[in-house]
């Protein structure tokens, strides 16, 4: 056993010392390096906060979103990678935000936050219309949770998106109990707050149809030769016969009809 370790001590001394061996191992030990490397780059809570050359300025020029048409042309992979450059850029101006509130400054434009969330929600849409493509087109079915109209608690009409639960539905008795003979959606109380919430729609139609109709009389007083087919496209609700003939909208002069 010691003979068999010696010849290879042995060997390895040789390899190393001869010339020509020794720049050979130097050249692979150099191209191994080369692919292999630690990165000591060290992030410090700053990078929360805008550049220092910013801090002071009250107006810093900035670009706009990102379109829907732009995004189109990516891969998943930039999206992926743009997607966290827009988080980052968002945490950062919610800090500034935040610590200009604090010190009682003005923060400057305040429009870059509304640019990158308009951008993620761009980056969002986009990625689920990827899905759904991609779903039609293996299984024909859009991949989306299934929406299901129900009443909630206080009587009103909505869109639920189903969801998994650790029960069943008839055997959960808290969703259940609401929608019995003698539940919540079917008490007076319930009934009585969605009489009164009818009434109230429509007596915001019933104003907005009188504020309109109001509108276009002093518009036919002041305007008498205006045209009619433009003033029935800006309020296609309104009676132009029935406003011409009220006396709101004659005015001064002699009626033409």
């Amino acid at each position: 056993m010691n003979f068999i370790f010696r010849n290879i001590k042995r060997a390895a001394v040789g390899i190393c010392y001869r010339p020509n061996n020794l720049i050979n191992l130097c050249r692979r030990t150099a191209q191994n390096i080369k692919y292999f490397h630690t990165t000591s780059k060290q992030n410090d809570l700053m990078d929360f906060f805008d550049n220092k050359k910013n801090w002071n300025e009250t107006n810093i020029r900035v670009g706009r979103g990102w379109r829907l048409d732009e995004l189109r042309i990516k891969s998943n992979t930039d999206l992926h990678k743009l997607w966290y450059v827009l988080l980052k850029e968002r945490n950062m101006l919610f800090t500034m935000e935040h610590e200009c509130n604090e010190q009682i400054r003005l923060f400057p434009n305040p429009e870059r936050i509304d640019k990158v969330e308009e951008s993620m929600n761009n980056i969002e849409t986009l990625i689920r219309e990827r899905n759904i493509a991609y779903y039609k087109l293996e299984t024909g079915e859009t991949g989306e949770r299934p929406v299901d109209d129900i009443v909630n608690l206080f009587g009103l009409p909505e869109k639920y998106q189903k969801q998994e639960y650790f029960i069943p539905k008839f055997m959960n008795s808290r969703w259940v109990k609401s929608y019995l003979e003698h539940g919540y959606i079917n008490s007076i109380a319930v009934k009585k707050f969605y009489r009164l919430y009818q009434e109230k729609l429509y007596n915001i139609k019933r104003k907005e149809k009188n504020r309109n109709l109001n509108q276009v009389q002093h518009l036919l007083k002041r305007f008498p030769d205006m045209d009619m087919e433009k003033l029935q496209a800006e309020y296609p609700e309104v009676d132009i016969e029935k406003a011409k003939r009220s006396k709101k909208a004659r005015g001064h002069f002699l009626p033409k009809y």
